[in-house]
């Protein structure tokens, strides 16, 4: 079975634990840690990124 076969759904866990946690350190730290799993010290930092924008985007 293909690796590849597995993107949309880590991308897709991905971005729904960004929107996890109450506060805009909470969001990025899950964030960053759904990036680390997927992708690696890369998606460490877009997903810090992106949780960063979800707390700014829900306020």
């Amino acid at each position: 079975m293909s690796a590849l076969r597995w993107v949309p759904l880590w991308v897709a866990a991905g971005l729904t634990l960004t929107a996890c946690g109450h506060n805009m350190e909470q969001r990025a730290a899950t964030g960053a840690i759904a990036g680390a799993v997927v992708a690696g010290p890369v998606g460490a930092a877009v997903g810090a990124g992106a949780g960063a924008v979800v707390d700014k985007v829900s306020k």
